[in-house]
């Protein structure tokens, strides 16, 4: 258990002892007392944000079981959660996060601009993106697949892709893996939009990380179907701005705390868990 938590859980324990000690003369039992709020250096983005009682998140508008804006205008899935539990260690409540939606291609610049606080978006850590922003994590190890109508039966690999028109967003790492492997490649903002191109006929398939391409055949039953395994590896971070190592550090502690106190596996099991199987998180990589 990292030092956070176990700092927690320790006032809890004493406060508990206390109210124990009260309760033993006879008199009325007084009211538990709360969590103590959480402290943080000051200076540090920690401090910032609690002292503002409000964070700015990036997150996907349309990847359902992810971040998916739903009814309620609010974005739901499993990098919402995840979002959450972090705002949470800060003090901050669901209704104080403002959520911006964030697509493959304004992730950095939106982190670099000060835009959002930290953003939790599908978001596959690479060197290139390391190089103007920072990640926190992995918290998900996904790995691109394929999409197709759900009766073609002529595609079963991404070596039936070299040469074949497929599908994929700007700026993302499964559109440039597209291209190395010597697919053509129709690129478009968001995966959704992918969608009717490949009714139509203008793409053969729609490629990205297996999890986003789970939750479009799952949203369009019966439309579609995910063939062939996995053939990259994408490990899912947290962006945030460049080199704010206490901020880095920190949201990994509190990821490690979730993974250790069922909070990581009960975001995952109320969102892309109602779909796809649960499995270990990665180990985080304090790089």
């Amino acid at each position: 258990m990292t030092r956070m938590r176990m700092a927690l859980v320790a006032a809890a324990a004493v406060s508990a002892l206390a109210l124990a000690g009260c309760a033993g003369g006879g008199g009325a039992t007084e009211e538990p007392t709360a969590e103590p709020a959480p402290t943080f250096e000051a200076g540090t983005t920690m401090a910032k944000l609690q002292e503002a009682g409000t964070v700015t998140v990036g997150t996907k508008f349309d990847q359902p079981l992810f971040g998916l804006v739903g009814p309620s205008g609010v974005p739901e899935g499993f990098d919402v959660e995840i979002a959450k539990i972090i705002a949470s260690e800060l003090g901050i409540a669901e209704d104080d996060i403002k959520w911006v939606e964030t697509v493959s291609a304004n992730r950095e610049p939106f982190i670099e601009n000060g835009q959002v606080d930290y953003v939790v978006a599908t978001y596959t850590i690479n060197d290139k993106r390391k190089e103007v922003v920072s990640f926190a994590g992995p918290y998900y190890m996904a790995g691109q697949s394929i999409l197709v109508l759900a009766d073609n039966d002529d595609i079963k690999s991404e070596d039936d892709l070299v040469g074949q028109p497929v599908c994929s967003v700007t700026g993302s790492t499964p559109a440039a893996n597209l291209k190395t492997l010597g697919a053509e490649v129709l690129e478009t903002d968001t995966y959704t939009n992918c969608l009717e191109p490949l009714r139509s006929g203008q793409v053969v398939a729609v490629s990205t990380d297996n999890v986003i391409l789970a939750g479009l055949a799952a949203q369009n039953e019966g439309e579609f179907k995910v063939v062939g395994e996995p053939f990259t590896e994408e490990p899912y971070g947290i962006g945030l701005k460049k080199d704010d190592t206490e901020f880095r550090n920190w949201i990994n502690d509190v990821l490690e705390a979730a993974y250790e106190d069922g909070r990581y596996e009960e975001a995952w099991n109320s969102t892309a868990g109602t779909v796809l199987p649960y499995v270990e998180p990665p180990a985080v990589d304090r790089y």
